[in-house]
C-alpha cells in the first residue's frame, strides 16, 4: 500500500472519523475484495475477518467480545484488522489478543514481519505499523486456554464504548492472565495480579480479594465524559474477579 494512502475495510471506524470531520483522506484503498485478508486458517485470522464470523466461530472470549460490538450491521462489516489498526484503548477485541499474547502480521512490498501485541500497540491510537505496511493477519498461539471469559462495563451491553473491558483466562496448570482495556493508554495486562493468582491452585475468598485489589492498583485510568478514574479503577478489580470466578467454576 502506498505511503499516504488510507486503508478501508469495513469502514466502521474510518467513516465515523470522516463524518465528524476529523480526517479527510486523499487516497483510500478499499480492501473488502482482497480474498487473502478474509482467510482464516487455524490460529491465523485474516485482518478482513468480520465480527460476525468471530461471533460465530471465534474462541470463547473473542466470540463474547464480538457479540457486543455495535449492531448486526456493524458486525457484518467491521473487521478484527480494523479494530487492531485503530488501536483505541477501548478496542473490543484487543483485551483478548493481549490475554493470549497474540501477534500482528504486517505486509509490505519488502516482505512480512510479525510483532507481538505489546510491541505493536505503542500509545493511544498509535501503533508500530510503518506507513507502507498493511495489517494482514492476527496470529494466535497454537494452544489456547479452555477457560476464558470476556465482559465489559458500560451504560448498555452493546453499541457503546465501554468504561472497562476485561478478559481473564486460566489454563489447566493454573496459569492465569488478565487483560484490560479502556483503563490505560493501551490495552494492558495486570501482571502482578496474574502472578499472585497463578500460584494458587484453588483460590479462596482472601485470594480473590487480593487479586481484585492488585488489578485495581495496576490500571492507570483517566476521568472523561464516560466515567471517572475512581470508578474505572474500582470496577476493573470487580470485573476481573467476577471473570476469574467464572473460569474457576
Amino acid at each position: 500500500m502506498g505511503e499516504g494512502a488510507t486503508a478501508l475495510a469495513g469502514g466502521t471506524d474510518l467513516m465515523v472519523e470522516v463524518n465528524f470531520g476529523h480526517t479527510r483522506p486523499e487516497n483510500v484503498v478499499a480492501l473488502r475484495r482482497v480474498e487473502e485478508l478474509a482467510q482464516w486458517e487455524g490460529g491465523r485470522i485474516g485482518a478482513g475477518v468480520t465480527w460476525r464470523r468471530l461471533e460465530r466461530d471465534g474462541p470463547r472470549a473473542l466470540a463474547q467480545a464480538a457479540r457486543t460490538v455495535g449492531s448486526p450491521q456493524i458486525r457484518n462489516a467491521g473487521t478484527l484488522g480494523g479494530n487492531v489498526g485503530t488501536a483505541s484503548p477501548a478496542g473490543d477485541g484487543l483485551p483478548f489478543l493481549a490475554a493470549v499474547d497474540a501477534s500482528i502480521e504486517l505486509a509490505s512490498e519488502s516482505g512480512r514481519r510479525t510483532l507481538r501485541w505489546d510491541d505493536f500497540f505503542i500509545g493511544v491510537k498509535k501503533t508500530a505499523r510503518r506507513p507502507d505496511e498493511l495489517i494482514s493477519a492476527i496470529q494466535l498461539p497454537e494452544a489456547l486456554p479452555d477457560r476464558q471469559e470476556f465482559a465489559k462495563i458500560g451504560v448498555r451491553n452493546a453499541m457503546v464504548i465501554a468504561t472497562v473491558y476485561c478478559v481473564v483466562t486460566r489454563a489447566e496448570d493454573g496459569e492465569t492472565r488478565v487483560a484490560l482495556g479502556s483503563v490505560a493508554p493501551t490495552t494492558i495486562r495486570a501482571r502482578r495480579a496474574e502472578e499472585l493468582i497463578s500460584s494458587v491452585a484453588s483460590p479462596g475468598e482472601e485470594d480473590l480479594r487480593e487479586f481484585a485489589r492488585l488489578v485495581s492498583e495496576e490500571v492507570t485510568p483517566i476521568t472523561d465524559h464516560r466515567s471517572t478514574e475512581q470508578y474505572r479503577r474500582h470496577s476493573s478489580g470487580v470485573l476481573a474477579r467476577r471473570l476469574l470466578e467464572r473460569c474457576l467454576r
